[in-house]
């Protein structure tokens, strides 16, 4: 019952959030916090660590970019073929990664990702290095006007809250715990009779689906597709992003978006933005190194310890 409150207030937060902080801003959040709950469901509730997994959110942006641009089909179908090309993306990888563990599991899909990356700097539908710009926001079933960002918000709310769910679903399944099962003791899985990799091949498709939701909700939002969302170090901003909200909690991922994000938007315009990767390179290490369960697991623990 008590979750149940909380989420409440976290929606009719995130309701008034646009009246005091600048809507666009909420929305690059909102937009990475799904990425890292997506990316989560693999390494904090599988275990499974993906050095590549931007290629989803890019696959995401473009697709969604290009139909948006060449066809002019509404905002709500392109993030949704902008989701299943992830999918299929994600369905074709998992196939060739899953059956590998630990590190070669981490350098397969880092290697894949780097083959979609030089893909798509080549391609002539995504723009090379110029990405495709001023992408349409267009009108939600036709009728709202996207191009308003408080209109823009919502929509973008009402996606992450879907995705949301469905990872908290996913997990809280018996499904999900399976995959935990999976993740401590995987030997043990198999001995039950489970098939481990068809497992964590479904899982990797379900993360690879959200990312690319998140892709191309971030390409409607800044009406822009780059191969920045491609790139090797947006995978390492997830993983970052993951490890310092805390690592297979609900929560965590969204927690960790936040401040990365604040932190990048606060510093990239100062007098300390040509240094951003190393202080991000330090927070990483010190998060790794002292708060290993990250901001959420060392609260929950704090909490437990105080009050459990």
């Amino acid at each position: 019952m008590k979750i149940n409150k909380l989420y409440v207030f976290l929606i009719a937060l995130a309701l008034v959030a646009p009246t005091v902080v600048y809507p666009v801003f909420l929305m690059k959040v909102l937009c990475f916090a799904l990425f890292a709950c997506a990316f989560n469901l693999l390494l904090g509730f599988v275990g499974l660590l993906s050095f590549g997994h931007a290629v989803f959110l890019g696959t995401g942006g473009y697709v969604t970019g290009y139909l948006m641009i060449e066809t002019g089909i509404s905002p709500e179908l392109g993030v949704l073929a902008g989701t299943a090309a992830a999918a299929v993306i994600g369905a074709i990888y998992g196939k060739l990664a899953v059956k590998r563990e630990g590190i070669y599991f981490a350098m397969v899909t880092l290697a894949l990702a780097q083959l979609a990356f030089f893909f798509y700097l080549q391609a002539p539908f995504t723009g090379g290095e110029d990405g495709l710009q001023g992408v349409p926001r267009g009108a939600l079933f036709g009728l709202i006007d996207l191009s308003d960002n408080s209109a823009m918000y919502y929509f973008v709310l009402a996606i992450f809250l879907f995705g949301f769910w469905l990872v908290h679903r996913t997990i809280h399944s018996p499904f999900g715990q399976i995959l935990k099962a999976i993740r401590e003791n995987e030997p043990r899985a198999v001995s039950l009779g489970y098939n481990v990799n068809d497992y964590k091949w479904a899982a990797f498709v379900i993360s690879s689906a959200l990312a690319g939701m998140a892709g191309s909700t971030k390409t409607l939002v800044f009406q822009l597709a780059s191969l920045t969302d491609v790139h090797w170090h947006m995978s390492g901003e997830v993983v970052l992003m993951t490890l310092l909200g805390g690592m297979g909690t609900i929560f965590g991922p969204v927690v960790g978006a936040g401040v990365v994000v604040t932190i990048q938007n606060y510093m990239s315009g100062g007098e300390l933005g040509n240094y951003i990767h190393i202080i991000m390179g330090v927070i990483f290490i010190v998060c790794v190194l002292a708060f290993r369960s990250g901001i959420v697991g060392e609260f929950q623990k704090l909490m437990k310890k105080n009050f459990g």
